[in-house]
Order: structure tokens, then C-alpha cells, then sequence
């Protein structure tokens, strides 16, 4: 299952981490994201240990969404060392996703 990222979490977990990092924003009111999420929990499962996914509520933490100028969810960002390496809006299916998230490795 994706870990729940905060504000007071964000710096360690995605910033300082030692794998690349796939962070989710979500919403629970969001139908996208509902279809999304068993995919996200899938993928924190087949590459535990490789990347670091977790999830932002953007309701509990619109700093982070603000920060990352999140306008629409669900929005997928991959960090490596410490940089947003990629953007993503909206719905993918989970081999899309692997084969993004392949290309980190």
C-alpha cells in the first residue's frame, strides 16, 4: 500500500529519499482517483524496495498541492535525487505506469 505523505513528512520521504519517488494527488471526492488508487497500491507492492510511491490528500495538504502547482487530479509527479523528473495528469493504465516508472530504475 502507498504511504500517506504530509508537509511535515514531504522533505524526508520524497526529497532526501535514495530511490525515485512516485507521489500521488489525490482526492477522496475524486472519481479518477478512485480508479487510479488500486493501481498505485499495485505498483507500491511490485517495486517495494526499487520506488518509493505515495500519496498527497490534497485536501489535507493544499500546501503541497499548491507548491507543485497541482490544478488537476489526479496528479502524478516522479522525483529522482531530489527533482521533479516528470508530470502526469489524469488516469494511466498500470503497465503505463511500470514502463515510466522502469525508466528511473
Amino acid at each position: 500500500m502507498a504511504m500517506a505523505i504530509t508537509k511535515e513528512t514531504f522533505e524526508r520521504e520524497v526529497l532526501h529519499s535514495e530511490i525515485p519517488v512516485l507521489v500521488d494527488f489525490w482526492a477522496s471526492w475524486c472519481g479518477p482517483c478512485q480508479m487510479l488508487s488500486p493501481i498505485i497500491d499495485a505498483l507500491s507492492e511490485e517495486y517495494k524496495g526499487r520506488f518509493k510511491i505515495g500519496k498527497i490528500n490534497v485536501d489535507e495538504q493544499s500546501e503541497l498541492a499548491a507548491n507543485f502547482a497541482v490544478v488537476s487530479i489526479p496528479t502524478l509527479l516522479i522525483f529522482k535525487d531530489g527533482k521533479m523528473e516528470e508530470r502526469l495528469v489524469g488516469v494511466r493504465s498500470q503497465d503505463d505506469l511500470a514502463e515510466l516508472l522502469d525508466q528511473y530504475l
